[in-house]
């Protein structure tokens, strides 16, 4: 993923690519008192383009913040619109965005209350997340010795900065071992989810994913899947479940706002199904990528369109 800008949003205003910068000593560079956001802009098959689910992923940066105690300075309909100028200041018909508020280097210690709170949005052209062979062949998970932070220790619903090293740490430790992505059990021994992406498993003919309430962050792109697959009339059910039943799921896929909807072929050196996307993930896929690039009306509602 190469970062390639001309223009960044700070604090009310686009600056120059080279000029988005902050202190050493930033509070939030230290301690990872932040929170961001994921957004993807696609372009679809009329030319025109659209941010996908705007609203709720803007609405979720500022739950992430009240979650751990941290003011925007900025109203909602601000950061949507700052999300809209960035694409448009970076010529950028298809992209994605990240939004961030973090402390800045006011002061330091744990206990800084002072800080001015800044917020910044970038932009570029990001494809594939897990690469593009891995979104038609499926990807090789492993299941991570790290465990996905307990629900008293982790806010699981906020993305939180700081909180990531817990997926960083998982996902540096299966690439270097040769897989694509790791799959993070809770603290009681479940599957939770992988280090960036929300994770179903198919068994039977129905879909099956942890629940709300557990140790997974609630993911816009888990809740699109969840909608359309009620939308196709395939079953879904909510629950806990063991990496054994994971093992000998017909498919298994992951969703989230970098990855899309991804296929896995093989878990812990398992065969999943028939190796390659099942028939449900397919026609999960096709409808999740007909809205998004193609000319699915359905959903209108999740589309924030905007000019280049």
């Amino acid at each position: 993923m190469a970062l390639q800008a001309d223009s960044v949003w700070m604090d009310g205003e686009l600056v120059p690519y080279s000029q988005a910068t902050v202190h050493v000593l930033t509070h939030t560079l230290h301690y990872g008192f932040g929170v961001f956001e994921g957004i993807r802009a696609y372009q679809r098959a009329d030319g025109t383009s659209h941010i996908f689910r705007l609203t709720e992923h803007i609405e979720r940066l500022f739950e992430s913040a009240h979650i751990i105690g941290l003011e925007i300075p900025f109203t909602a309909p601000q950061l949507e619109q700052a999300c809209i100028d960035t694409l448009q200041a970076n010529a950028l018909a298809s992209g994605y965005l990240r939004p961030i508020a973090f402390l800045g280097s006011d002061t330091m210690g744990l206990g800084a209350l002072n800080n001015r709170t800044h917020v910044a949005v970038g932009g570029w052209a990001w494809g594939a997340y897990l690469g593009e062979e891995g979104m038609n062949r499926g990807i090789r998970c492993k299941i991570s010795s790290f465990n996905r932070l307990h629900v008293n220790v982790n806010m699981v619903k906020g993305k939180i900065c700081g909180q990531y090293v817990n997926s960083v740490i998982a996902k540096r430790e299966v690439l270097k071992a040769g897989y694509d992505e790791a799959i993070m059990l809770d603290t009681q021994g479940y599957v939770s989810e992988c280090t960036g992406e929300n994770l179903f498993m198919v068994r039977k003919g129905r879909i099956i994913t942890a629940p709300f309430g557990s140790s997974i962050l609630g993911g816009i792109t888990r809740d699109t899947v969840l909608r359309l697959a009620r939308d196709l009339g395939v079953p879904v059910e909510e629950r806990l479940f063991t990496r054994d039943e994971l093992y000998v799921a017909d498919e298994v896929f992951l969703s989230g706002t970098a990855a899309e909807i991804t296929p896995v072929r093989e878990v812990d050196d398992r065969q999943i199904g028939p190796g390659r996307p099942g028939e449900i993930t397919q026609t999960i896929s096709k409808k999740f990528f007909a809205i998004l690039k193609g000319d699915d009306p359905d959903h209108p509602e999740w589309r924030q369109t905007y000019t280049v």
